[in-house]
Parts: structure tokens; sequence; C-alpha cells
């Protein structure tokens, strides 16, 4: 058998393997428990009654369409289904009339599946609203973008929010070898050897539609098994198509890096290089700037959380932190990428590993709130400007003192003004040379007295 004869002709492997049943369903155990809302609005017995729309909300892969779909067969209720890539105000009001129809006349009720609708916007949404209020159809919508963000409040509400997760490792090798032995599949004419399967769960991150793709992929590149005892005379040759490793690896570039720069991912992964920075794990902080890197993040962006970073967690912990920050910043903007890679890990493998502190960060936030609760006073008078003409008839800058006149450099004077002369904003840490601050920052307020 060639690989040409196996795929000549066929449609997708993917779209081939799509379970027509919920049973068939991989991975999603936590939504398809008995007496779950699917499994409900699967039962045919209950096609007619009233039933919850719901919000699908997952990576992609993770089999939203094919849940949709496996529920309308189940349940015999009438299925449409729209793109809202596609689909617009007129198309929605259409089959919201139509269901409507085939409910009055004929008592069928009709699932409309609705695929990325954090596309559709406001006013799409709220075309929507009629007939899902008044039960006209039972909405299954499918998103990869936070509902919270991307769906309007009154369709939330009449909707069922179920989050879906990326597949198991063991969810995707049962997908893969279904593939190989059901008859909509390979139909057993191809055999993958173990570690093309390891390769292909690996590469997959979790996404059915990938591993199916890649398996298929991977098969157009199989040659037959070796055969030693095989007459090469033979006219035709009827040995299975073997995949290995090198098939996978030549068929796939790289595994899927779910990481859409407007979405979810943007903003965790980001949360999570920031966050292991500050939990001084520099290895996790390595591994979320690759994934960053290798999806294309602006490296601008990468380098100003580096600079907050260095503000926010690090301080004068280390106020070299900074300095670092800025220069791989500046160095990014001017060699670019890929070079640019290589001083944003030099910066977070600094910042990961160096002390922690941050004081300075909650001093600024202490001192703003205080502004805007209106604690802020007159400036003290001999703090003022003393430069324009009349200003010291007024008193300003009378009985100031001057703090380089003084040995130690710091002199005995109130710099708060009257009402916050007792404050405390700036606590340093005992880390890092914010240690060595600490010690000096006492000694210069016993010298200051009860006023800063």
């Amino acid at each position: 058998m060639t690989s040409a004869a196996l795929f000549q002709g066929q449609t997708p492997l993917a779209v081939r393997m799509r379970p027509t049943s919920l049973d068939e369903v991989a991975g999603q155990s936590h939504l398809l428990r008995s007496g779950s809302p699917l499994v409900l609005l699967a039962r045919p017995d209950v096609s007619t009654g009233a039933a919850a729309s719901v919000i699908l909300w997952g990576p992609p892969g993770t089999g939203k369409t094919t849940l949709a779909q496996a529920i309308a067969r189940s349940s015999g209720r009438r299925f449409v289904e729209l793109s809202a890539v596609t689909a617009g105000v007129r198309d929605v009001r259409e089959v919201m009339q139509e269901a409507l129809n085939q409910r009055d006349l004929y008592g069928q009720s009709t699932i409309l599946f609705l695929d990325e609708i954090h596309r559709f916007t406001k006013a799409q949404q709220d075309a929507l609203l009629p007939g899902v209020e008044n039960g006209w159809v039972v909405l299954i919508a499918a998103t990869t973008e936070n509902p919270s963000f991307s769906v309007i409040s009154p369709l939330l509400s009449r909707s069922l929010l179920l989050t879906l997760q990326p597949l198991t490792d063991d969810d995707l090798g049962m997908l893969i070898d279904r593939a190989i032995a059901d008859p909509r599949g390979f139909g057993g004419g191809v055999t993958l050897l173990p570690e093309a399967r390891e390769a292909l769960v690996r590469l997959s991150s979790g996404d059915a539609r990938r591993a199916l793709t890649a398996l298929e992929a991977a098969a157009s590149l199989a040659e037959p098994a070796p055969d030693d005892d095989a007459d090469p005379d033979t006219a035709t040759d009827t040995r299975p198509l073997e995949i290995s490793a090198d098939h996978v690896a030549n068929a796939v570039d790289r595994a899927l890096l779910r990481y859409d720069r407007q979405g979810d991912e943007h903003y965790d992964v980001i949360s999570a290089f920031i966050k292991s920075i500050r939990g001084s794990d520099v290895d996790a902080a390595m591994h979320y700037l690759a994934r960053m890197v290798e999806a294309g993040e602006d490296p601008r962006f990468i380098a100003r959380r580096l600079v907050i970073s260095a503000s926010e967690d690090i301080g004068l912990a280390d106020p070299q932190a900074l300095v670092i920050a800025v220069a791989a910043a500046d160095a990014v903007a001017f060699i670019g990428m890929p070079e640019g890679r290589i001083p944003l890990a030099e910066a977070t493998a600094y910042l990961a590993t160096t002390a922690k502190s941050n004081a300075a960060y909650l001093a600024i936030d202490k001192a703003i709130a205080d502004v805007r609760a209106g604690g802020f006073g007159r400036v003290p008078a001999h703090l003022r400007d003393a430069h324009y003409p009349g200003a010291k008839r007024l008193g300003h800058g009378k009985g100031y003192r001057y703090p380089h006149d003084s040995e130690v450099g710091v002199v005995a004077q109130q710099y708060l003004p009257d009402e916050l002369s007792s404050k405390r904003y700036y606590e340093p840490t005992g880390h890092g040379q914010e240690r060595d601050v600490q010690a000096r920052l006492e000694k210069i307020r016993r010298i200051l007295g009860s006023g800063s």
C-alpha cells in the first residue's frame, strides 16, 4: 500500500474522526457526568422540551464543535450552525424566525451552534437575545476568549458557562489509537511506532485537531514497514505503512503554542512570567520568556514589563536591576529580534535571582493614597521658594537649614507638612542592599527628630 492510495479523495482525518455521540468524546469528563447539562441536552426524550443555552469556553481543539454536533445528533433536535466570522445580524434573525416556525408548526426544537461568538459585535449578540430568552433556540456558543470580556451580560446571564480543558496525554493517545484502527480513519492500514505516538502526543499540546492533523501529515510521509522475507520482484506491495518519529518530526515543525497576543494567553503568560521573577524561580521565568518569544510577542512589551518588575519587585534591594532592565530594553530596540532574546534572557535571569523588595512601590502607593484622600497640607514655610521678589517678606525660606553645612550631611528640621509630620511611607526591608539602606535610614530619622 502507498501513502498516496491511502489518502486519495478523502476528507481530512480530523473531520472523519469527529465523534457522533457524547460517548465518543475524548476528555471533558467534568462536563459529561451523568445528569450534567450537556448530557441532559443530548437526551432524545427531551428534544422538544426547554433546555438551557450554553457557552463553551476553551482552547482550540478541545471539542467545542464536536460537543455541539454530538448533542444535536443524539437529541434529534434540528441543528443550525453559524460562524461569527461570516454571519451578520440578518442571518441571525432569519435563523430565529425559522426556529420559531419549526417550533410552532412542527414542535421541533432547534440547536443554534455559533462558533467564535467573541467575534460578534454587541448588535449581533443582541439579535440572539429574543430567541434565547423565549426558547426558540437552544444556543450552544463556542469561544476561545474569556466570555466575561467578549459576551454581553444579558446573554451571559441567560446561558450556562462551561469551561473546557486541554486534553490530557491519555486523551490524545486514545484519539490517535482510534484514528489508526477505526475504518473512518486508517482502518489499520498504518502502523504507529511507540516513539512516533509519543512525539505526536507531546507536539499536540492538548489539541485533538492538532494531533489528528499531525498524524495524517506524518502518515502521508510513511513508507511500508520493512519485510526481510518480501520478494523484491512482487508486483504489488501490501505491507502496512509504518509511521516513525522521523516522519512526525518532518511533518510537524514545532509544538503548537497556544498564545493569542490579543487574548487570555497574552495576559496569562506575562502574568506567570512576572510572578516567576518575583518568586525568584529563574527556570520558570525563562520558560515563559521562551513561550512569548516563540509566539512572536512584541519584545518591547516584554522589556517594559522587565523594567516595571525591576522597580516594583526589586527596588533598592538591588538598584542595579533597573539599570540592567533599561539596558535590555535599549538593546532590544537597537538590535531587534531574534538576537534581542539574549538581552531579554540576561535581564530575566538577573531579576529572578537577585534580592527582592517592594518597599519603594508600597511607599509611593501609600503616599498617593494620602494625597487622594486630602492628606496634604501646606509646604512648611522654611521649604518654600524664596527666590522671587517679595518671597522673603512672606517668610518663605526663613529658618531653612542647609544640610551640606552639617558634618554628617543631615540636619534636624521638618520636611513634611504639619498634617503629615509623623507619616512613614518608605520602610526598607532587610533584603540585599536595602539592608544597608535600612540601617542608614534609622540614623537619618533619629537626626531628623520627630518631623521628617
